[in-house]
């Protein structure tokens, strides 16, 4: 047997794993990097992380990602060139975050490097009849795997959508192994650059559990934060705080056909650009609003279609607990609007959980790997959003 394939059959049997989660989401900020301890599988797994740091992206390392990103015509040399680029990035990043916390590579068992999203195009939104589901993750994990030298895990998404999902969101899984609780309804829910939620039932039937997008998280005020105030992101809300809402440009944000489809579904950037708000404006005659105006509408748009989508899911009757996580839940403005428009659910973060909010995505994937090596048991089913799959192809560095 080959030594890299016995290495990894032994990991696979141990009681616990030592496992770094690698996220890096839509709004590019950087690179999530989580080290978790890993204990069991399935509806047993237990997460203890031991370590976490987001290593920003530089300047231009986002202006490269932005030449292909959500973008239908580009340069493919340049999309070659990125896919090498950003595994060796991305792989010397975790070796700088092991050094930072007194580790070596062998401390490590396995890496889940979920990539660099820089194109999602479910079939609801490309519309093309000979042509499935598709999304497309950079950063290749063979490069990572022979830069960090552990063995990597990467490519999430692509069994998701072999067998019938569309390849997002699949916090599902890592959400409903570490997250469920007996007697209580939870909602994760996660606003990164797209917003999303995951649905845990309190009686833990895995087949009554599901995820959807429900449309702009982050994405937008960004994207225009970057435009008019070049800065990253609105911090604190503080400039959509000093606008006021345009109920006509709002009303017109909200009439995509996206938000009348049924769920579970999937969404980004491609779709809710800088080109929707313009065209939205056009259409409610709202051009000259000025960008604090714009900016408080946008968060709006943002807080209500997630409290609608959530408000849909719910059962008259029955109490939900949500828990917010990702960037989003940074911002007052866009968390408070939520919570107005849901009163009857009780707020939390999964910070409360013992995984912090800006750590869940990456321990998410760490959750996936593990469960691709020595998990694979429980059932969801074979319904669409939720298919019952192991997902991550395995790189060796040797």
């Amino acid at each position: 047997m080959n030594s890299q394939v016995q290495h990894f059959y032994e990991l696979a049997q141990r009681p616990e794993r030592r496992i770094i989660g690698l996220m890096s989401g839509t709004s590019m900020d950087g690179l999530d990097v989580a080290l978790c301890r890993i204990k069991g599988s399935g509806g047993r797994t237990e997460v203890a992380l031991s370590h976490f740091e987001t290593v920003p992206y530089t300047d231009d390392l986002k202006a490269e990602i932005r030449k292909v990103f959500a973008k239908k015509e580009i340069d493919f040399l340049h999309l070659c060139l990125l896919n090498a680029w950003i595994g060796q990035i991305h792989g010397r990043m975790v070796t700088d975050c092991l050094e930072r916390w007194g580790l070596t590579a062998s401390e490590v068992d396995l890496v889940a490097s979920h990539g660099q999203t820089v194109f999602h195009a479910p079939k609801s939104q490309h519309r093309l009849d000979k042509f499935p589901n598709a999304t497309l993750q950079i950063g290749d994990g063979d490069h990572v795997a022979v830069t960090t030298g552990i063995i990597t895990l990467s490519d999430f998404r692509q069994k998701h959508i072999a067998k019938g999902g569309e390849g997002a969101p699949l916090a599902v899984y890592g959400d409903y192994f570490i997250f469920s609780k007996s007697g209580q309804n939870r909602l994760m829910l996660n606003m990164g650059g797209i917003a999303n939620f995951t649905y845990l039932p309190g009686d833990l039937d895995a087949g009554a559990v599901f995820t959807t997008d429900t449309g702009p998280g982050n994405t937008l005020i960004d994207a225009f934060t970057r435009r008019f105030f070049d800065r990253p992101f609105d911090a604190g809300g503080r400039i959509a705080a000093g606008g006021k809402v345009n109920r006509d440009l709002l009303r017109i944000l909200k009439k995509d056909p996206f938000f009348q489809a049924p769920v579970p579904k999937t969404t980004g950037p491609e779709l809710f650009s800088l080109d929707y708000v313009r065209l939205a404006q056009q259409r409610s005659k709202t051009t000259s609003l000025t960008p604090e105006d714009l900016m408080a509408t946008l968060t709006r748009f943002s807080a209500e279609t997630i409290a609608e989508a959530i408000r849909a899911a719910m059962k008259p009757g029955e109490e939900y607990h949500v828990y917010l996580s990702g960037g989003g839940m940074h911002n007052p403005v866009l968390t408070g609007g939520i919570r107005e428009l849901l009163p009857g659910c009780t707020f939390g973060t999964t910070d409360e959980l013992g995984i912090p909010g800006d750590a869940k995505e990456a321990v998410l994937f760490a959750v996936l790997a593990n469960e691709a090596v020595a998990g694979g048991t429980t059932s969801f089913g074979d319904r669409q959003g939720v298919p019952t799959v192991s997902m991550g192809k395995v790189s060796f560095p040797e």
